[in-house]
């Protein structure tokens, strides 16, 4: 789904930015090189919402259009 039918369903809106990188990581996460840690040390990543977790991690950290934390 992408950012605007989102926000018509009232849902959670993102940035087409943000969209674009969380797409990226998920390619690389079925891809299987996707990896967790600083720097991509860490171990491969094998769940679904860690992988999601990190582009979104990704985006925020360059400023693109995110939703805030739930509480």
């Amino acid at each position: 789904m992408t950012a605007k039918k989102a926000a018509k369903k009232g849902g959670r809106k993102y940035s087409a930015k943000a969209s674009k990188k969380i797409g990226r990581v998920m390619k690389e996460f079925e891809g299987g090189t996707l990896k967790s840690g600083k720097g991509g040390t860490g171990g491969k990543v094998k769940s679904r919402a860690q992988a999601i977790a990190i582009g979104i991690s990704e985006a925020r950290a360059e400023g693109d259009k995110v939703p805030k934390k739930r509480a």
